[in-house]
């Protein structure tokens, strides 16, 4: 819904009043993008992996002590699963396959999926055996 005359001027005005009070956090507002904190989680995300992954080595490793072992490579593991269900998930937002991206046809309705589901699918071929 587009803002009416008298909202866009009052925006502009608090948008001059902001850069006036504060240019810093301005500048910074103005820069930063959603796809800048993707890239950022991304990458942290990738970190967490090779700590877990780091983690469930050492616990191979010390193998003499099996309570650690068994603590360390379950941790680990965790830790790696974690990081790598929460960067494909920032991945497929960064891509434009994210969680609403593609569910909504035109004027915001659901669209109409182009592949039945497989309950549909079932039904179909449930059908399909009763009638032969």
């Amino acid at each position: 819904m587009p803002l009416s005359e008298n909202e866009q001027r009052m925006l502009e005005q608090i948008e001059r009043a902001l850069v006036e009070d504060d240019p810093k956090f301005a500048s910074t507002v103005r820069s930063a993008t959603p796809r800048t904190y993707l890239v950022r989680r991304i990458r942290r995300n990738a970190v967490l992996f090779v700590l877990g992954l780091a983690m469930l080595i050492v616990g191979v490793v010390l193998s003499q002590m099996p309570v650690l072992t068994v603590v360390l490579g379950i941790l680990g593991f965790s830790i790696m699963l974690a990081a790598a269900l929460r960067g494909s998930a920032d991945l497929r937002r960064m891509s434009g396959r994210g969680a609403d991206h593609g569910r909504r046809g035109a004027g915001g309705a659901p669209r109409r999926r182009t592949r039945p589901s497989i309950t549909e699918r079932f039904e179909e071929r449930w059908r399909r055996r009763w009638e032969n």
